[in-house]
């Protein structure tokens, strides 16, 4: 793959973890039918996703951007979706985690 390409598919499977996180939400604990499928398929084709980047990038690095901006975009989804406002806390948190991600992949160096 070329560099980029593993990034690109990364951006998928956080988008992919981040819609498994507003269904399973909407799933209302797996009692209502097309929720929780969709949950289902979202997760499975987040997880293939996150497998094809590691085939690139190390798996800690990988594993912790994909967390990363997942906790920071289901935030966003619940700003959104669910009008759940974060407090000065939760957005420091998530100003530390998106540095967090950057510096473990601009600045981080992992031997293979």
């Amino acid at each position: 793959m070329s560099n980029i390409l593993p990034y690109i598919i990364l951006v998928v499977a956080v988008a992919l973890g981040t819609a498994a996180n507003g269904f399973a939400k909407s799933a209302q604990g797996f009692t209502l039918l097309i929720p929780s499928l969709m949950t289902a398929i979202t997760i499975v084709g987040c997880m293939y996703t996150l497998s094809l980047v590691m085939k690139t990038i190390p798996v800690g690095v990988t594993y912790a951007s994909f967390a990363g901006l997942c906790i920071v975009a289901t935030i966003v989804i619940g700003i959104i979706k669910f009008n759940q406002m974060p407090d000065l806390y939760t957005i420091l948190g998530m100003v530390l985690i998106i540095s967090g991600v950057l510096i473990v992949n601009l600045l981080g160096k992992t031997s293979s």
